[in-house]
C-alpha cells in the first residue's frame, strides 16, 4: 500500500502531466470518473433532458435514465432532503447531471483529484450567465440545508440527509445570488461567467441539438487559449515544485 508521501508525490506528478495537456488533447474527451465512458461516441437512446448529447456522449443510455430518477444508483442523492423540490428547480439539477455525465466538451476544465470514487473532476467551467441566472430563479422557492452539496451530508441511511443542526431554508438563504449557487453548490465545478449564450466563451447547460452543440466551439476556444481557471504550467510550476519537495521529504521519513 502506498504511504502518504508517495500518494502526495504521485498526485502532484499526475497534476503536472495534466497541466501540460493543451489544444486538441483537451477536445472530445471524457473524464475519468464514476460512470463515464472511456471515450465519447453516439448514444441513440439517451433519455429526455440528456438527449441533446446523443450524437456524441460520454454517458450511456442507462446513466441518462438514472439522471432523471430520485436517489438513483448514480450517487444515491436525494434532492428532496428539505421537502419536495419544485419540478422547475429539479429540472436544472437533472440538466446539470446530464452535462456532467454526457458532455465530451469539458476537457479544458478537467483536473485530477484524489478521491475514492473518481480520478478526475471539472473545475471552474464557465457557465453561461443566462443558465446560471435561470437556475437560481427557478430554485428560489425550494429548500435546502447546505451551501456545499459535495460534502458534509449524513449518509447513514444510504442516501444524503441534512446533518444535525443544519436548518432547512429557502435556497436564497444559502445562495443569495446566482453566482453563489452555481459556484458553491458543487465546490466550484462551475464558474458564473459574465459571458452570455452565443458568445462562444461560456458553456451552455441547455441547447437545441438541431442547431448543433455550441459547447464544441467553446471548448476549442479555451483549449487553444490561456483561459482563466484552466491549469497552466507557468502558474502551477511553483506549486508542483513544493508538492514534489514535500512528497520527497515525507518519503524519506517513511523509508
Amino acid at each position: 500500500m502506498l504511504q502518504p508521501g508517495c500518494s502526495l508525490l504521485i498526485l502532484g506528478l499526475v497534476t503536472m502531466a495534466h497541466g501540460l495537456r493543451k489544444g486538441s488533447d483537451l477536445l472530445n474527451v471524457c473524464m475519468d470518473a464514476k460512470h463515464h465512458k472511456s471515450k465519447p461516441g453516439p448514444e441513440d437512446d439517451l433519455h429526455q433532458q440528456c438527449s441533446p448529447w446523443k450524437k456524441n456522449a460520454c454517458c450511456t443510455a442507462n446513466t441518462s435514465l438514472a439522471a432523471h430518477e430520485d436517489t438513483s444508483y448514480l450517487y444515491r442523492f436525494n434532492y428532496d432532503h428539505c421537502g419536495r423540490m419544485t419540478p422547475a428547480c429539479k429540472r436544472h439539477f437533472i440538466q446539470d447531471t446530464c452535462l456532467y455525465e454526457c458532455s465530451p466538451n469539458l476537457g479544458p476544465w478537467i483536473q485530477p483529484v484524489s478521491s475514492s470514487w473518481r480520478r478526475e473532476r471539472i473545475l471552474n467551467v464557465p457557465l453561461c450567465k443566462e443558465d446560471c441566472n435561470q437556475w437560481w430563479e427557478d430554485c428560489q422557492t425550494s429548500y435546502t440545508c447546505k451551501e456545499n452539496w459535495h460534502k458534509g451530508w449524513n449518509w447513514t441511511s444510504g442516501i444524503n440527509k441534512c446533518p444535525v443542526q443544519a436548518a432547512c431554508h429557502p435556497f436564497t438563504f444559502y445562495f443569495p445570488t446566482p453566482a453563489s449557487l452555481c459556484e458553491n453548490i458543487w465546490s466550484h465545478s462551475y464558474n458564473a461567467s459574465s459571458y452570455g449564450r452565443g458568445s462562444g466563451k461560456c458553456i451552455h447547460m441547455w441547447f437545441d441539438p438541431a442547431q448543433g452543440n455550441p459547447n464544441e466551439a467553446v471548448a476549442k476556444f479555451y483549449a487553444f487559449a490561456s483561459a482563466p481557471g484552466i491549469f497552466s504550467w507557468g502558474a502551477s510550476f511553483p506549486f508542483l515544485t513544493a508538492v514534489a519537495s514535500l512528497g520527497l521529504t515525507l518519503i524519506r521519513h517513511e523509508i
